[in-house]
């Protein structure tokens, strides 16, 4: 793993210099969304985000889209004073740049512009799908123990991360799962409650598919761990793997190929799409 002592940017703007804006622009969505009366969940169901993302945006650790400027400015009667911050956005936008350990950029760089998102996982819900309480606990948790301002950072790239659900065109992504993931109360019951709802609200998306690889199936084409398939725009798909801290982003063609076909053999063998949301549902409604 990367050096835990590292000092990573704490915002998505920090590395260029743009924290105030988004930090200014998170009090002014708060101090509006308190003076409605609406709670983040409830602001968010309005405006099509999660109460985790909407949290994000309020603390300046995740980018307020201009889209998103513009239905919030209506929503919260704003009078074009959001409006007004949507051409320093689109600036500020334009100079991102990853802001993750030298030994993940290479990933997280193609991962921004991938056009197709695939990942199959075996221990615990993949990053773009946890919730803030989720991935907290996972942070919390790992050995060694991380100081608390590394905990945050981490938590808060992890969220920003998500923004690739936001964009438009969306990539096209699924996941094969384990069913013990579904079964894993990581965090306590009400964090893994709220994280099965995410897996839920996510899954319902046009451009995402969520299957479930049921434990009791005898035969299993990959005891090799998790990985993630990825396709940048314009370029070859990739593979990506991280076992005990050790990243491996693999381009080799024939290697992905390898990787691609056990993944098509599990999704063939996996649970369906409804088929698996009626069975998170069923585990969610059994906590």
């Amino acid at each position: 793993m990367a050096d835990e002592r590292e000092r990573r940017p704490e915002t998505p703007a920090e590395a260029e210099g743009t924290t105030e804006l988004f930090s200014a622009l998170g009090k002014m969505l708060r101090l509006l969304r308190e003076r409605k009366g609406w709670t983040q969940k409830e602001f968010g169901s309005k405006v099509g985000y999660g109460p985790d993302q909407i949290g994000a945006m309020e603390r300046g650790v995740r980018v307020t889209r201009p889209e998103f400027l513009v239905k919030a400015d209506e929503l919260l009667d704003a009078g074009g004073l959001l409006l007004e911050a949507i051409e320093d956005v689109e600036r500020a936008m334009k100079k991102a740049r990853t802001r993750h350990p030298e030994w993940y950029r290479s990933y997280a760089g193609l991962e921004a512009q991938a056009v197709e998102l695939h990942f199959y996982a075996n221990q615990g819900v993949p990053g773009l799908l946890q919730t803030k309480d989720y991935a907290g606990a996972v942070f919390s948790r790992r050995r060694p123990l991380l100081d608390e301002e590394t905990i945050e950072r981490r938590v808060a790239d992890r969220l920003d991360r998500q923004q690739i659900f936001d964009k438009w065109p969306a990539p096209m992504c699924s996941y094969v799962l384990e069913e013990v993931i579904l079964d894993r109360p990581i965090g306590g019951r009400q964090v893994h409650a709220d994280q099965l709802r995410q897996l839920l609200r996510i899954g319902s998306m046009r451009n995402v598919e969520i299957q479930v690889m049921p434990t009791c199936l005898e035969q299993h084409p990959n005891m090799d761990g998790a990985f993630n398939l990825l396709t940048p725009k314009g370029h070859p798909q990739v593979a990506y793997t991280e076992i005990q801290g050790y990243p491996r982003l693999i381009t080799d063609l024939e290697e992905v190929r390898k990787i691609a076909d056990r993944y098509g053999i599990m999704r063939a063998m996996a649970l369906p799409p409804a088929e698996s949301q009626a069975l998170i549902e069923k585990k969610l409604g059994e906590l």
